[in-house]
């Protein structure tokens, strides 16, 4: 009789602690949505990591880019997050609810409402920007721009290499092109700032596919677009 009680207590012991764990803000957390009022902001990929010894670090995809403190007051629920290398926050702490692998965040900035939407993950996501690392073959053309053209010549493989510092390559018919590429931080958007002083910058949509790339030009009258697959060797 003494051996099953004591099995109990121990069963009661490790359910509590799963609940409480699972009930915690400790671990890793992906933002799912972001509103201000009644506008989604939601920035892609965005998590946070709350760390037990009360430290914290933030990014977007594969990069951190924020760490500081964490405080949460458990009689009130009110979450304060400071980053060291960051601006202060001048809101007042996020009211903070926490149902097993969902968390909520809600406050009042500037007289509107804010809502931040969390689920607990084990993995970093990738942003539109980490999917385009790589290299990647022209497979089709649509219209006219500056980077690529209509021919019949075979004498190139024509690509673009997006390297992880944000730098891209092209090798086309055209020639050779280098510069600097950006991506919108909500939406899947990609801007080229080409150094020749003859390209101008722009704009291009990005439609993914698996191992596939589609590229639609912005602020532009007719269609332009161009396909890419991803390939694993600079082509000869």
């Amino acid at each position: 009789m003494r051996y099953k009680i004591l099995s109990l207590v121990l069963i009661t012991i490790i359910s509590l602690v799963a609940c409480e764990k699972k009930n915690s803000i400790d671990g890793l957390w992906l933002v799912k949505l972001v509103k201000v009022g009644e506008q989604n902001m939601t920035p892609n990929g965005r998590w946070m990591r709350f760390n037990t010894n009360l430290t914290q670090e933030s990014g977007n995809g594969w990069l951190q880019h924020s760490y500081g403190t964490w405080s949460l007051k458990n009689e009130t629920s009110e979450l304060s997050i400071l980053n060291t290398n960051g601006l202060h926050d001048t809101y007042e702490p996020f009211k903070v609810t926490i149902e097993k692998d969902k968390m909520t965040w809600r406050r009042v900035e500037d007289g509107e409402k804010v809502e931040v939407f969390l689920e607990r993950t084990t993995k970093l996501p990738q942003t539109f920007g980490d999917q385009l690392f790589g290299l990647w073959e022209l497979e089709e053309i649509v219209g006219n721009g500056s980077y690529f053209e209509h021919s019949a010549s075979l004498a190139i493989v024509e690509s673009i290499f997006f390297r992880w510092e944000k730098r891209f390559v092209i090798r086309s018919k055209k020639g050779r092109v280098n510069g600097v590429y950006n991506v919108h931080g909500h939406k899947p958007q990609l801007e080229l700032i080409p150094y020749r002083d003859k390209l101008n910058r722009d704009f291009w949509e990005i439609d993914f596919e698996k191992d596939i790339i589609n590229l639609k030009l912005l602020d532009t009258d007719s269609l332009v677009t161009r396909r890419f697959k991803r390939i694993n060797e600079f082509p000869n």
